[in-house]
């Protein structure tokens, strides 16, 4: 499964961006998809995941701001990510994986897209 991961860019604090992640040729169905984000010189972090309506977990630093879904044929999973801050600069990962409920960290997700940057000054 090969992802791509794309919509970031340079936003103002209190800005909006939506990030898009895309599988080629297959759909979501049946799989867990999470966001993750690095910025420089820290470890990889978990932002947002959804296997299911019911099944959505945020990282506490996004609470609030930043909103996962899903479209209803399960091409694609969004992340609405409203009045940004520049701690959240970073690149950004979609990542999914065949599990059965979101999980926070970064190795149980089999397949990972390129990443996208996104950079939030203030």
């Amino acid at each position: 499964v090969q992802l791509q991961a794309f919509g970031g860019g340079l936003v103002q604090a209190g800005g909006s961006l939506r990030l898009s992640c895309a599988a080629s040729g297959r759909t979501f169905n049946g799989y867990a998809v999470g966001w993750f984000r690095q910025a420089p010189g820290k470890e990889r972090e978990f932002v947002a995941g959804i296997r299911r309506y019911d099944n959505i977990y945020y990282a506490d630093s996004v609470k609030g701001r930043f909103t996962i879904s899903r479209d209803n044929a399960k091409i694609a999973v969004y992340l609405q990510m409203d009045n940004l801050k520049p701690e959240d600069t970073a690149v950004y990962y979609c990542a999914a994986s065949n599990i059965v409920r979101v999980t926070t960290t970064p190795v149980s997700y089999t397949y990972w897209g390129q990443g996208t940057v996104v950079t939030v000054s203030s």
